[in-house]
């Protein structure tokens, strides 16, 4: 009777188990490959947005000259202030550095432009990138034995490297690094560690992350040594590293890469950039902060089971983006898979649910191509002086140039070689960056005023040409060389051009160049269009309109101040007391004290 009723149990059993194992079957293969191209579609959308770097321009136009001169751009052929005196030990070798590190990188984005135009470069950035998160994903994949938590970590990925959609050869060293790390996780593959090293090294200066991604791998191989007996790859990966280190050094700075590294710490331009700034790790939480947090917690709940190259590979890429958040991708790529591979909790997704993803994809797909936010080909035209560029080259000015710095790179592009820049984003001289600033703030001295240290400097340095913005987006400071040169007492210098990405003066104008009237009046007008120019296609940086709400207060502008309130509380990321407080007391009529 019992072996009946056991008989029966066990019949139930397998009528219900085929039910059971069909509800949580593996998707099929179809679904998986509709997942992972809807994924791709969904990444190469996302890093396919306008062209909108400021140093784009400069790069291009440097490739576009080693293509046509067949030699790198050593002297510099942009600047005409790039010969000034090194400020500190060691600025030399980072001025030859700056001009040289990035040579391949520049020829082969020059020849993507000369092939497939700004399109083509916007759909090459997006393929790098999407390129680094399918590398995250696919190694997250192999280590988890699971699929999704590869797509999960391939989306991960790409939600720090959206904040580096730009197109700049720094994309190379991220790529370089999760080169490396998947091809000596795969364990096979190592002969192309070396000719991998040889192209990184002559994109970008970063290759020595390669050395530390090495030297990770490398420690675990030593520590693998056991009783007088090494692993037996050990050999074949020691012969591979040792090539990939000298393969590295075959570029125009070999070894002195890192002494040019530490040089960089002691210069105050590159500290003042912010790319050089420590993340935030306080404030709202963001791609980084989360996959920086979850995976320290993963490492620590899962300790037993980390792999040496794994801890050491973590604590470099973390010391490294904490000290500058240029170097945030680092994290970005490595923390996803680590997640991936060390998660404490085994995690089954259900075959019903299997088809939620896809759709959720292709639903994000649509939406974002609805909206054209995906696939924008196109150069973000509010970022670039371009009319500004197009009057120097019609109307023939030429002469030493003054220009701000975010503006440099679209005028080596545009305007050169009839003029040659101030300064620019390659940051090539300390001295000169010191005296643009100098130049702009009139520091010292009365900053709406030519004369003092302003006027010696332009004097000193010849300027005929000033070509500038008027604020800095990012702070919203205002640059008070534009209201100086406005400034209706002097007549030295004249208003020529204007629209709502830049002004340009000229000294003493030539003949038959027409001088606009009423300078300060344009002037005026001028900083609440460029302000309302940019917000409009930035919004999420506004506070130039709290500036100048702030200096129509100043000057009793009541209805230009209550404008630019409006506006900047339309699009500030966190509640401001005195912007409120102040629209408040406007809008009820009497005007708002003077004392902020």
């Amino acid at each position: 009777m019992s072996g009946s009723r056991s008989g029966r149990r066990k019949n139930r059993r397998q009528a219900v188990d085929p039910v059971r194992a069909t509800a949580w079957a593996a998707p099929a293969g179809w679904l998986k490959g509709a997942t992972l191209l809807l994924a791709a579609v969904c990444l190469l959308g996302l890093f396919s947005t306008e062209i909108a770097d400021t140093d784009f321009w400069w790069h291009l136009r440097t490739g576009q000259y080693m293509v046509q001169h067949h030699a790198l751009p050593v002297p510099d052929p942009f600047a005409y202030t790039t010969t000034a005196a090194a400020a500190y030990q060691g600025e030399d070798a980072v001025r030859h550095f700056n001009l040289t590190h990035e040579w391949l990188s520049q020829v082969l984005m020059y020849a993507v432009y000369a092939a497939g135009g700004f399109p083509g470069i916007v759909l090459a950035r997006a393929t790098l990138l999407a390129g680094l998160c399918g590398l995250a994903g696919w190694l997250a994949a192999r280590l988890s034995k699971n699929f999704y938590a590869g797509i999960a970590a391939g989306c991960a990925t790409g939600t720090v490297m959206a904040a580096f959609a730009a197109d700049r050869p720094g994309v190379v060293s991220f790529l370089g690094v999760a080169a490396f790390v998947s091809l000596l996780e795969l364990r096979r593959g190592w002969w192309a560690l070396a000719p991998l090293a040889l192209l990184w090294a002559n994109c970008h200066g970063g290759f020595p992350l390669g050395w530390v991604v090495l030297a990770a791998y490398g420690i675990e191989n030593l520590l693998r040594w056991r009783g007088g007996t090494w692993p037996r790859d050990s050999r074949r990966f020691w012969l591979a590293a040792a090539g990939a280190v000298a393969a590295s050094l075959v570029n125009p700075n070999g070894f002195r890469v890192v002494s040019t590294m530490l040089a960089y710490r002691r210069s105050p331009m590159q500290a003042n950039l912010i790319e050089w700034q420590p993340p935030k790790l306080w404030g709202p939480p963001y791609g980084f902060d989360i996959l920086l947090y979850v995976a320290a917690l993963v490492l620590l709940v899962s300790w037993r089971r980390v792999r040496p190259a794994h801890w050491i590979l973590f604590a470099a890429f973390a010391a490294a983006s904490l000290a500058a958040f240029r170097n945030t991708p680092l994290v970005g790529f490595l923390a996803p898979v680590l997640i991936a591979a060390y998660f404490p909790f085994r995690v089954k997704v259900p075959g019903a649910l299997a088809w939620v993803l896809p759709v959720l994809l292709a639903a994000g797909a649509a939406a974002g191509l609805a909206q054209g936010r995906l696939f924008q080909l196109r150069v973000a035209e509010w970022t670039v002086p371009a009319g500004a560029a197009d009057y120097l080259v019609e109307h023939h000015v030429t002469g030493p140039m003054f220009n701000t710095y975010e503006q440099g790179g679209y005028l080596i592009w545009s305007a050169w070689p009839q003029e040659r820049v101030f300064i620019d984003g390659r940051s090539l001289s300390e001295t000169v960056y010191r005296d643009y600033n100098r130049i702009l703030f009139n520091t010292g001295s009365y900053p709406d005023q030519v004369s003092g240290p302003r006027e010696e400097l332009l004097n000193r340095y010849g300027v005929r040409v000033v070509v500038m913005n008027t604020m800095d987006y990012v702070s919203g400071a205002l640059y008070p060389l534009a209201m100086a040169l406005a400034n209706p007492i002097g007549t030295e210098w004249q208003l020529v051009y204007d629209d709502r990405q830049a002004v340009i003066f000229l000294r003493r104008p030539p003949p038959g160049i027409a001088v606009l009237s009423n300078k300060l009046g344009r002037m005026l007008r001028h900083l609440d269009r460029e302000c309302a120019a940019y917000i409009e296609n930035s919004p999420d940086s506004p506070l130039c309109a709290r500036t100048l709400a702030d200096y129509w207060l100043r000057n009793d502008q009541w209805d230009a101040a209550r404008g630019m309130l409006r506006l900047y509380l339309a699009h500030a990321q966190r509640r401001d007391e005195w912007a409120e407080r102040s629209l408040r007391k406007l809008d009820a009529g009497p005007p708002p004290s003077k004392d902020r």
